[in-house]
C-alpha cells in the first residue's frame, strides 16, 4: 500500500472527494512529522510509536574506489508496532 492507495480508501470508506481525503492524509502525516521534530516521538495506542534516532558520525568505504569516506550524524526515524498491531498480523 501507498499514499495513493491510502487516500482512495479513506475517500471511500468516509464518501469524501479523494482531494478532502488527500487534505486529511497529508494533515496527519504532516502533523506525525511536527510532533516527531519538536518531541521526538509520537506514539498511536494500538499502532505503534515513531521515535526519532541519531546516527553519528562514522567512517565508510566507497565500494567504487575503496576509499575512506567521512559519514557525517544524521538523524532518522524508527518505527516500533505496538503488541496489538503484532497480535493482529
Amino acid at each position: 500500500m501507498n499514499k495513493k492507495d491510502l487516500i482512495e480508501i479513506v475517500a471511500d470508506t468516509h464518501e469524501i472527494s479523494k482531494a478532502e481525503a488527500e487534505r486529511i492524509v497529508g494533515t496527519v502525516f504532516a502533523t506525525i512529522a511536527k510532533a516527531i521534530k519538536k518531541d521526538g516521538e509520537v506514539s498511536l495506542f494500538g499502532f505503534g510509536s515513531f521515535k526519532l534516532k541519531k546516527r553519528a558520525a562514522r567512517t565508510g568505504r566507497n565500494p567504487q574506489t575503496g576509499a575512506t569516506v567521512k559519514i557525517k550524524a544524521s538523524k532518522t526515524v524508527g518505527f516500533k508496532p505496538a503488541t496489538a498491531l503484532k497480535a493482529s498480523l
